[in-house]
């Protein structure tokens, strides 16, 4: 208990409350930093935490776990106290529980809807976690140094705090609630509160499925794999094998690692997609242009944006389906979901499916010298820096970026 103790408060349009809060966490706390992760707020939330006391990361708007993330990285090491931005109400028995994780249960309840959300997510803790929640949604909790480590970075949007009390169970650590008499803002049932808890059930429900790190150390729901569903069986099948490695990968990049360290899931796709390929359409050709297509919009995939932005100009030539990339593309702008390898390999093996019905043998053969060239690109150099070293191409891949 003799750790040092760092508050972190994720904030979005709060000028009407966060320097009460901050006031109230600083007299509390007299000894902690109170760290504001201001989730691009459009009001005067940042300016007000800041002119409160608090220390202030101002953040483009991605969601509330990907603000607590980036928080908790700029926090000195020791234990966390996290706190809504909306609290009312004494916080200190958080650290008296003697656990590695305490969540405050709210002394009664004030408004909400008809407790559908907190009903699944509580579910999901029990059925996941093998912990039962009375307030699962809960955002004021204390972590411990071991609880910090198994829960950082805590899944994106409304749904960290399920994923962090999953995390926190499955590494064995203690979890407990303490029933508190704190209040909040209560969302009302009305449009704009049915919608927050729309918003929280699809971020809590993401958040219980496969996640990834990305390169800012965010960690993200992986919603490529959506893309296998609607495409038929042989795109379904390149989505379940870039899913395999997305869960189960190891550290290897690149061929000629996969080769050498033998039984891994990136050897698995190296057989596996063009395998499908031929499965689909009998060609060695085809199988060929469905592997590499599928490599080539995987190592693209290293920036948000970046890939799906890719396989648009490759799917306008290819008379390829624009739909779901389009959908997907402001979320993966946006650092609130990532492709993964399911959904970088199924965009990729699309595109190779789709080249096998347009080009003719010669044609092929070309598109297939160009993804091998790119191939052996990628294992000699990096093409996302070579990208960012075209003035032009650099422009394209910036665009529409958080």
């Amino acid at each position: 208990m003799d750790e040092p103790l760092t508050i972190l408060v994720a904030a979005r349009d709060e000028e009407q409350v966060i320097a009460r809060t901050v006031t109230t966490l600083r007299e509390a706390f007299p000894e902690s930093e109170v760290i504001v992760a201001d989730d691009g707020s459009f009001d005067c939330t940042a300016d007000d935490a800041e002119a409160a006391g608090a220390i202030v990361l101002r953040l483009p708007r991605r969601g509330k776990g990907q603000a607590l993330s980036a928080a908790e990285r700029a926090a000195p090491p020791g234990r966390l106290l996290l706190c809504d931005a909306d609290l009312d109400g004494d916080v200190t028995r958080l650290l008296d529980g003697g656990a590695d994780v305490t969540v405050a249960a709210f002394a009664e309840r004030v408004g909400g809807g008809f407790g559908v959300a907190k009903r699944i997510a509580r579910d999901l803790i029990e059925l996941l976690g093998g912990l039962p929640m009375r307030e699962p949604l809960s955002g004021q909790r204390s972590l411990s140094t071991a609880a910090r480590i198994a829960c950082f970075p805590v899944a994106a949007g409304f749904g960290c705090e399920v994923r962090m009390t999953i995390d926190a169970a499955r590494a064995g650590l203690e979890v407990r609630e303490v029933e508190l008499p704190l209040r909040h803002r209560a969302t009302g049932r009305d449009l704009g509160g049915f919608l927050h808890r729309a918003r929280q059930l699809r971020d809590v429900v993401y958040a219980c499925g496969p996640l990834g790190v990305n390169f800012r150390g965010l960690r993200l729901p992986l919603v490529g794999w959506k893309i296998g569903i609607a495409n038929g069986p042989a795109v379904a099948g390149i989505a379940a094998l870039g899913l395999a490695d997305d869960v189960w990968s190891g550290p290897e990049r690149g061929f000629r690692a996969h080769l050498r360290s033998g039984r891994t899931t990136g050897l698995l796709k190296l057989l596996g997609i063009p395998a499908v390929g031929l499965l689909a359409t009998r060609r060695v050709s085809g199988a060929l242009l469905v592997g590499l297509a599928a490599n080539a919009l995987n190592q693209l995939d290293t920036r948000p944006g970046r890939a799906l932005k890719a396989y648009l100009a490759a799917a306008l030539v290819l008379d390829a389906p624009l739909g779901i990339a389009v959908l997907l593309l402001p979320y993966d702008l946006r650092e609130m979901a990532m492709l993964g390898d399911a959904g970088s390999n199924a965009l990729g093996g699309l595109l190779g499916l789709k080249s096998v019905e347009r080009f003719t043998g010669r044609g092929r053969w070309v598109a297939i010298g160009a993804l091998a060239g790119l191939t052996l690109l990628g294992e000699r150099t990096s093409i996302g820096a070579l990208i960012e070293r075209t003035p032009g191409l650099a422009w394209i891949d910036r665009l529409g970026r958080a």
